[in-house]
């Protein structure tokens, strides 16, 4: 993150191939992940994926993250990894939830390693969401159950919440990361029960990267958009 001067994990919430192709080319320069919902886009085809979105990541020096959000026993997961989408071959980054065992962790990493590839998985601690279940209770099992695991390199916060972003701070310490969804410049502009918090109010509270989606996606220049926040986040560096 701090070699490419930014802290913008690029929300690509869009449902075709050529969309999110067209947002990586125009943000690429300002982010240093690309986190996608591979199973959103309606005309998915792996050669087309491959080289329309992973190659050019790739030469940009971008992580793809997907946002797969895995809950399912080790076994399912390790199958959905190697499944349609091909996930182990492209994602660096996948997200899990914590609540069906600690066997979810070995399972995705088993698919990595059918494919020949290393990558790492960010645990859900905490979400953006309105009304959600994943209470400062639930947030403090899954940091003490995860955080010693090798395979896990962080935690997804509450972005829109600079407090509960700095209590997971104090609970995760210095060694994993934390990324935070709920980013937003406006945060008039939340739909469907999502929050949004400020960039750099996130950074000061403990995230190492913030995830935005709509606040660049939807702007005017998106080029233009993900510098700023670019600059919003290295402000605190």
């Amino acid at each position: 993150m701090a070699s490419r001067k930014t802290r913008v994990v690029l929300a690509a919430d869009h449902k075709t191939t050529s969309e999110i192709s067209y947002a990586l080319s125009q943000a690429g320069q300002s982010i240093c992940m690309l986190k996608t919902h591979v199973d959103g886009v309606v005309d998915f085809e792996y050669t087309s994926w491959m080289d329309e979105i992973v190659r050019p990541a790739r030469e940009m020096g971008i992580l793809i993250f997907e946002d797969r959000k895995f809950a399912d026993i080790g076994h399912v997961s390790k199958i959905q990894m190697l499944g349609h989408q091909r996930i182990a071959v492209w994602a660096d980054i996948v997200t899990a939830h914590r609540i069906s065992g600690p066997d979810i962790i070995d399972g995705i990493h088993a698919a990595w390693g059918e494919v020949g590839r290393k990558g790492s998985i960010l645990v859900l601690a905490q979400m953006s969401s309105s009304e959600n279940f994943l209470d400062a209770r639930y947030t403090k099992k899954t940091v003490a159950s995860c955080g010693n695991m090798p395979g896990v390199c962080g935690f997804i916060g509450n972005g829109s919440d600079p407090m509960s972003i700095s209590s997971l701070r104090d609970a995760v310490g210095p060694e994993k990361l934390i990324l935070t969804p709920g980013i937003n410049f406006d945060s008039s502009q939340s739909v469907m029960g999502q929050r949004y918090g400020h960039p750099t109010e996130a950074i000061r509270s403990g995230a190492d990267a913030v995830i935005v989606g709509s606040g660049i996606i939807r702007s005017d220049s998106v080029s233009n958009t993900a510098a700023q926040y670019a600059n919003a986040t290295m402000d605190e560096v």
